[in-house]
């Protein structure tokens, strides 16, 4: 594994850590996918620093049991921007 990779591994694994955010904002913010922050968090990085790695997993668990409360409200806030419009019922679907 080259230098850089392990060096990029371990500067995620310690912001992940001390910041909490998703995967999704850290590749934003280091300039990569969210394939690479995954991979490098999953797979790099127990081979590097154990330790690090089970923080690491306890905050990448936290994420995914709370995703589902995420998803809910980001669809409640694209509905109260889009002027209050509620989802149609079933029944509006099947009228229409």
């Amino acid at each position: 594994m080259h230098d850089y990779i392990k060096e990029r591994t371990l500067r995620i694994g310690r912001y992940i850590v001390e910041t909490k955010k998703t995967v999704r904002v850290i590749a934003k913010e280091f300039g990569v996918s969210k394939s690479t922050v995954h991979k490098d968090l999953t797979e790099r990085l127990p081979e590097i620093h154990p330790e690090l790695a089970n923080e690491v997993k306890d905050v990448l668990s936290h994420h995914k049991a709370i995703r589902h409360l995420r998803g809910g409200e980001a669809t409640k806030m694209k509905y109260q921007l889009h002027g209050n419009k509620e989802p149609l019922e079933t029944e509006e679907l099947l009228t229409k």
